[in-house]
């Protein structure tokens, strides 16, 4: 069977680590005697995990508690098939008459042929990976290279970025670039790139935006932008379903990390004395990873030939009621090489 079960007293965090590593949408939660409770899907994790609170919370508030489910005895697949198209559901558990779980069928078992193609038609099969900045903090690295090409072990960063896309079944490529340009445009013309590549040649450095201001009428449908110096793996389907499915005018993508305050910490009472210590307290943030989903009529926010970064641009489009999501993923979906402590743990990781 596949790993797709998961204990009721799972936290959050563990669920969506899950369902990264094995790509599925859905999981199935049971007891320990791998009885079945419900049923546990991606939707119902970042929903969750967005209230706050990602390592606190159990999956056991919010999973579903009513799933459907066929006995092993008594199923057919034409039953699934009527099922999942009229439920709209990821994964029906099989089970024994005790309950005990024995298989699972899930949407992609009936509808292999069908995988990839769910919103290929409504959004632009097209990524602007932002390279136009200088890298000071790789520097000396950076005083050589353009960021992009800042090698990870055999390959520059830019490659092993474009390559992830490319799993996506991504084959467009702008790239906007103004640092040492001929430089990367010169890596490019060696390699002799098997996808569509497209420079933007910025004419001064525009920030992590302005250089999409030189795209305008270019793009008529969502696309992806993202920076030079980050690895996301992610299930593009996935995400631009819930992008278009919400909505949203942008969706950030983003990541919990967790901070440890490495002393006992002293909490107060209004009159100054001590009301508790607490050892090392943890505290969980919300990272923008650096890759966002965009609708084309934000291009028409940004000004033109005026350094203008990203934080600029969704708070511009907030204020003027344009609809922002997140789309939260795993903390080992994404590796950031932008600074030498997490560069070094890049060349570890990609090994």
């Amino acid at each position: 069977m596949k790993k797709i079960t998961i204990r009721q007293n799972s936290s959050l965090k563990n669920a969506l680590r899950q369902m990264s590593a094995t790509g599925e949408k859905c999981l199935v939660v049971v007891d320990k005697n791998n009885k079945l409770l419900g049923t546990l899907s991606d939707g119902d994790v970042r929903r969750a995990i967005l209230s706050g609170k990602i390592n606190e919370n159990k999956i056991s508030e919010y999973y579903e508690k009513r799933p459907i489910y066929f006995t092993k005895e008594n199923y057919s697949l034409n039953q699934a098939k009527n099922i999942f198209l009229r439920k709209r559901i990821d994964v029906i558990p099989i089970v024994e008459k005790s309950k005990k779980v024995v298989d699972v069928i899930t949407f992609e078992d009936i509808f292999k042929k069908n995988k990839n193609n769910i919103h290929t038609k409504t959004f632009s099969k097209t990524v602007i990976i932002m390279a136009g900045g200088k890298g000071k903090r790789l520097e000396p690295f950076t005083k050589v290279l353009p960021k992009p090409l800042v090698p990870i072990n055999e390959k520059p960063v830019i490659e092993h970025i474009i390559e992830k896309f490319a799993e996506n079944k991504i084959s467009n490529f702008f790239i906007t670039s103004n640092y040492k340009s001929k430089v990367l445009k010169a890596y490019f013309q060696e390699m002799k790139p098997k996808f569509k590549l497209t420079f933007v040649d910025e004419p001064k450095p525009l920030g992590t935006a302005g250089g999409l201001s030189l795209l305008k009428g270019k793009l008529k449908k969502p696309f992806i932008v993202t920076n030079c110096d980050t690895i996301i793996n992610v299930n593009l389907d996935d995400l631009m379903h819930f992008h278009i499915s919400n909505g949203n005018d942008a969706t950030l993508l983003v990541s919990s990390k967790e901070h440890v305050i490495p002393y006992g910490t002293c909490k107060l009472t209004k009159k100054g004395y001590l009301q508790k210590i607490v050892e090392k307290p943890k505290f969980d943030f919300f990272v923008n990873v650096g890759m966002y989903v965009l609708n084309p009529n934000l291009i028409r926010l940004i000004p033109k030939n005026k350094s203008y970064d990203m934080t600029d641009l969704i708070t511009l489009a907030k204020s003027k009621k344009k609809q922002i999501g997140v789309y939260p993923i795993d903390d080992e979906s994404w590796i950031d090489v932008g600074q030498w402590s997490e560069y070094r743990k890049a060349v570890d990781r990609l090994i």
